[in-house]
């Protein structure tokens, strides 16, 4: 273990840069907000409607593209927001404090090792963070889950469908 040079008592630890990266993960729950059966009724330019399966498919393109987007944001503001926290708790005089870098692994990441750093440095304050991030990823967790168990219903509805027998 490194030695680090303790912070001043009183030195404030919380910055709203860590808070934006504990909750950003938040933003990846308005992906799982309820889809109706009726986005799947779609008809080709004729108006006749498409087969179940390629109903499915084409309702489910656009939500990909949009997954990955947020995907893709909430990464990189994550990056971004975890660089800013870093830079101001070494401001605040923080000994080399965890590197933003960390987060390139996953948000949760850098969360957990900025923590646990300045829990040291900081005479056992700051595991706000640590908790925060384990209710921010059970809850994620579980909205994925809640929201895949339909998705999964339905294409196990429609593979059946097409079975042998069909």
């Amino acid at each position: 273990m490194v030695d680090r040079r303790p912070l001043a008592p009183g030195t404030p630890v919380s910055t709203p840069w860590i808070w934006i990266v504990v909750l950003l993960p938040l933003l990846g729950l308005l992906q799982t907000l309820p889809v109706g059966p009726d986005q799947f009724d779609i008809v080709d330019i004729s108006g006749s409607p498409l087969p179940a399966l390629q109903s499915a498919a084409a309702a489910v393109a656009p939500a990909l593209l949009l997954s990955a987007g947020v995907g893709l944001a909430v990464f990189g503001l994550g990056v971004l927001f975890s660089w800013l926290d870093q830079r101001a708790l070494a401001r605040r005089g923080a000994d080399r404090p965890f590197h933003w870098a960390w987060s390139f692994l996953a948000l949760p990441v850098y969360s957990i090792g900025r923590s646990v750093i300045v829990r040291r440095i900081a005479g056992g304050r700051g595991t706000a963070p640590i908790w925060a991030t384990i209710a921010v990823t059970l809850l994620v967790a579980a909205a994925t889950v809640a929201t895949l168990i339909p998705i999964l219903t339905l294409v196990a509805a429609i593979l059946g469908d097409r079975g042998p027998g069909a």
